[in-house]
């Protein structure tokens, strides 16, 4: 057992700049490695996120090669691709003119997978919901994320892609959940504000109007 007291001032202060500042990156990456070391520290916080039942059923593929991580661009292009016809009007003219480039700027990307098998059939607390696993490797990548944002390393997350092609790329086997592709690196610079949301692609919305009591509130 620890104490369950408050951090100090400083070390709070430090948490919430890391959760305020923290940005999904899509084209400011720079061609510098992560020290390997900075590397396991942020997968180790990654590591130490809760899971349902203690189930831990993350991977991390590490993907450094640039022709596997150009196989995987492609992949995303294609399903890019795709996605820019579900748009209109200006909605569509903005979509095409985001860059998403991570996947082959940045120097490392990981494929963050969810492993459904890991405790057994039955897992403690995902009796009745059996998303709890997913749920769980998604804490796994936000822990990875505010990590990395500490560590002064860019992190952007993609999640337009056919799972069949980037099971196929990474050779993933029949029943692991593909959660997401992370791209990692050094960056020039962060927006102060979600990239999205300077573009202006879509506002924060109040958290006053998220904040329900009681009941779920229904609108007038």
């Amino acid at each position: 057992m620890t104490t369950a007291s408050a951090f100090s001032e400083e070390e709070k202060a430090a948490v919430y700049r890391a959760i305020m500042t923290r940005r999904d990156v899509r084209d400011e990456f720079l061609p510098d490695p992560i020290e390997p070391e900075t590397l396991m520290r942020i997968l180790e916080a990654a590591h130490h996120a809760p899971s349902v039942g203690f189930m831990q059923p993350w991977n991390f593929i590490l993907v450094r090669d640039e022709e596997r991580r150009k196989a995987v661009f492609e992949a995303f292009s294609r399903a890019n691709d795709e996605a820019a016809e579900l748009f209109s009007g200006e909605k569509a003219v903005l979509y095409r003119q985001l860059k998403l480039q991570g996947i082959l700027k940045a120097p490392l990307g990981i494929c963050v997978t969810c492993d459904p098998d890991r405790a057994g059939p039955v897992v403690l607390g995902r009796t009745h919901n059996p998303r709890m696993d997913s749920y769980s490797t998604v804490c796994a990548i936000q822990n990875l994320w505010l990590a990395a944002r500490a560590e002064g390393i860019g992190v952007g997350w993609v999640s337009i892609f056919h799972d069949a092609d980037l099971r196929a790329i990474l050779n993933i086997p029949a029943g692991i959940e593909i959660i997401g592709w992370l791209c990692l690196g050094k960056v020039s610079a962060l927006y102060d504000q979600p990239e999205l949301q300077v573009k202006g692609w879509r506002d924060r919305l109040a958290l006053e109007d998220l904040i329900f009591h009681e009941e779920w509130r229904r609108e007038p």
